[in-house]
C-alpha cells in the first residue's frame, strides 16, 4: 500500500517553521464539520476554499503548481551528489543528546530547534533545525539516521515561501506553498495536488475535508 508523506506544521523558528511528520498523522477520513463561509487569516488573507467555484479552485491549484514546479525543480538528485552535500548530516553525531532533549520536551537550545514525533508514548523520529542554517530541517529516526530533508526557499521565514522535501536518497517527496502559518497548498512529487491545509484541516480540490493533523 502506497505510503503518503504528510507534512505537518511545527513551531520551528518564530512559530513559522515547517517539518514533516511522516508517521504521526493517520490518513483516516474525518467527519466534515461546518465552518464559517469565510475565515480571515493573518495578513488580511481569507480562506475561501469552501466557497469559490470549482473553476476558481482549479485555477489556484494550477497557479501554485507552476510556482512550485518550475524549470529549476530537481526531482531526483544523483544519490552520490546528494549524500556528498549532506555527508555531515547522514548520521546525527549528537543524536543521544538530541534524543534526550526531545524526550524531555525541549524544543529549543542556543543553537537549534527540535521537534519529536511519537506513536503513542514511543518517540519514532525527531527533527533538527540549526540556527545557522534555518532553511534546512533534518529528520532522523530514533537511532539518529537521516530520513528526510526539508529545503525552504530563499525568503523563508517570510511569507509566502515554498518548501520541498527530499528523502535521504535525493528523491523529491513533496512540495508546499506556504501562504501563512495557517494556510498551505500541498503537492506530491508527481505534481499531483494533495490538498489545501487550513490550520488543522486539509481539504481536497473539491473542498471536501479529508485529513486532520494534531501538531498544528
Amino acid at each position: 500500500m502506497k505510503k503518503i508523506l504528510i507534512l505537518c506544521m511545527l513551531l520551528l523558528v518564530g512559530k513559522a517553521g515547517v517539518s514533516a511528520d511522516f508517521k504521526q498523522v493517520s490518513e483516516q477520513k474525518v467527519i466534515q464539520e461546518k465552518v464559517p463561509s469565510e475565515i480571515v487569516l493573518t495578513g488580511n488573507l481569507v480562506f475561501d476554499w469552501l466557497d469559490i467555484s470549482q473553476l476558481e479552485r482549479d485555477s489556484v491549484i494550477e497557479r501554485y503548481r507552476n510556482e512550485l514546479f518550475d524549470e529549476n525543480t530537481v526531482y531526483k538528485y544523483k544519490k552520490k551528489d546528494f549524500r556528498n552535500e549532506y555527508k555531515d548530516f547522514l548520521k546525527d553525531s549528537d543524536y543521544e543528546r538530541h534524543y534526550m532533549l526531545v524526550r524531555n520536551n525541549v524544543k529549543e537550545t542556543d543553537t537549534e530547534n527540535l521537534c519529536g514525533f511519537y506513536r503513542g508514548n514511543l518517540l519514532i523520529s525527531y527533527a533538527v533545525q540549526y540556527k545557522n542554517d534555518l532553511r534546512t530541517v533534518y529528520y532522523y529516526d530514533a537511532l539518529g539516521k537521516l530520513r528526510y530533508i526539508d529545503k525552504f526557499s530563499d525568503n523563508y521565514p517570510n511569507f509566502p515561501y515554498m518548501s520541498k522535501q527530499y528523502r535521504a536518497n535525493g528523491s523529491l517527496v513533496s512540495a508546499i506553498y506556504f501562504m501563512s502559518h495557517d494556510m498551505q497548498y500541498m503537492y506530491e512529487a508527481d505534481q499531483k495536488f494533495k490538498g489545501a491545509w487550513y490550520k488543522d484541516k486539509m481539504y481536497d480540490r473539491h473542498a471536501k475535508q479529508v485529513l486532520t493533523r494534531t501538531n498544528w
